[in-house]
């Protein structure tokens, strides 16, 4: 496949013609570095501008060149991260080429693979490496779950990451039409004479509600063809009021490290009424173990251990050997199959909170509040405690000024267990969330210690 000639069949947009001249500047002096330096460059991209992206994509993909996709908004402390990991020879931003004059000290061992960046809730940065080999497989195995030759992708989400970048690789591997723009021309009505009823869009909760909002971008909405949605847990009352309204959702799981999902709810499922992540996509396979390693039973729920044609080869490091590539992968989370092999999330294990004796899952918690609708973004989190082992701590964005933490307390009595219940509510006017709906647990944690510091200080 000659990808520059592709770009005009995929990419519905009237700059395809700048594209195209910018990618064969890219490439002529690409193609400049390897002949003075007898080898491949490792390239940083760091575009904001999805055509600018796509044209470094494009460039670095035709001369098999390793690139490592960054995020634009980094700052000093993410970039000082990236070139210390990396070392990289050239970075691509905003159309222009620069050289880090490093000493190209890889060979051809690295060609042609792909690293997504991942790691934005601990703001410890890695990169995921895949190949054009792990990502086909992602998008065959979604083509094939959801029984669609061609899979069209409207996509408001940022290219560089991992649900941005999939939605691009699944309408060029489908022969599907692309079209990128910014959730604030969606949220405007600049899109709602645009008839989707052939796309896929990929929102995180956060986006998804605010649509709900609009009753006209409501009906939009629901003539997709697939509403795909993932980043973050959904609350039960969003699930609610998305049925209501026919909204054809798919509930997802997947992460960088498995190029995207690997689990989805058709809409046929969720519109009769399942809130599960839905069943393993046809390239994956997902077991539950318990601690000791023993594979549990249905409705046991444990730790998940995946494997996947889709799954990474490593995290980048110096020297690493793509022939070495990982065979499974055991993130963070927790979960059980159903008799239907229907996958339920339980949270993430190093986020369960153990306050005298008992478990508590704050994805769990957090659906909770969030349904009594007095709250309209929520965090829980646990705080050690000498006499508790931990209490259970609730950063919250009130849905107004008026709400009190007694109020909250008695609008979840009867609906969690008193062991869940926050023992401490923080009000905060915003949560430290990244692009994709995700909490950073490191500011997070600084918010409750700054708060409960001034907290101190004002009873002095």
């Amino acid at each position: 496949m000659n990808l520059i000639d592709e770009i005009p069949n995929r990419l519905t947009s009237n700059n395809t013609d700048s594209l195209i001249d910018c990618s064969n500047t890219q490439l002529q002096i690409i193609d400049q570095w390897i002949n003075s330096n007898k080898n491949y460059p490792k390239i940083l991209i760091s575009e904001s501008d999805p055509i600018l992206f796509l044209s470094a994509f494009v460039a670095a993909v035709t001369v098999k060149c390793p690139f490592f996709l960054c995020n634009p908004q980094w700052g000093e402390q993410e970039w000082k991260q990236v070139n210390e990991l990396v070392k990289p020879n050239l970075l691509i931003s905003q159309g222009k080429i620069l050289d880090y004059q490093n000493p190209s000290n890889h060979h051809e061992i690295l060609e042609n693979l792909i690293m997504i960046p991942t790691g934005g809730t601990s703001g410890k940065i890695k990169f995921t490496v895949h190949d054009l080999d792990s990502l086909t497989a992602s998008v065959q195995g979604v083509q094939k779950y959801f029984q669609t030759p061609n899979i069209n992708c409207f996509c408001t989400l940022p290219l560089y990451h991992v649900s941005g970048f999939m939605q691009w690789m699944r309408s060029l591997l489908t022969n599907g039409q692309l079209i990128i723009t910014s959730f604030k021309t969606v949220e405007a009505e600049e899109w709602i004479n645009f008839n989707p009823a052939n796309y896929f869009i990929s929102l995180v909760p956060t986006q998804l509600h605010r649509l709900l909002q609009y009753p006209s971008l409501t009906h939009w909405l629901s003539k997709f063809q697939i509403v795909l949605l993932g980043g973050a847990p959904p609350w039960l009352e969003l699930l609610e009021q998305s049925r209501f309204y026919q909204i054809p959702l798919a509930l997802t799981y997947g992460m960088t490290e498995t190029a995207s999902q690997i689990v989805s709810l058709k809409p046929s499922d969720f519109l009769g009424g399942n809130n599960s992540c839905g069943n393993v996509l046809p390239h994956a396979e997902i077991k539950i173990y318990d601690q000791n390693g023993e594979e549990l039973k249905a409705n046991q729920s444990g730790i998940i251990r995946i494997k996947s044609d889709s799954l990474m080869l490593g995290y980048y490091q110096d020297n690493f050997d793509p022939q070495l590539r990982i065979n499974c992968f055991t993130p963070d989370d927790l979960g059980y199959w159903d008799e239907q092999g229907y996958l339920t999330l339980v949270g993430r294990q190093s986020n369960k909170i153990i306050t005298g004796g008992e478990n508590v899952f704050p994805a769990e918690v957090e659906a909770v509040i969030l349904s009594t609708g007095l709250v309209k973004d929520i965090c829980v989190l646990g705080k050690p405690d000498q006499y508790w082992g931990e209490i259970v701590v609730a950063v919250y964005v009130a849905n107004y000024k008026q709400v009190s933490e007694v109020e909250l307390e008695q609008a979840i009595l009867g609906k969690l267990s008193k062991f869940k219940h926050p023992k401490l509510w923080i009000p905060v006017e915003q949560l430290p969330r990244n692009s994709q709906g995700k909490i950073n647990q490191k500011q997070i944690k600084q918010l409750v210690s700054s708060s409960l510091s001034e907290s101190d200080r004002t009873a002095v």
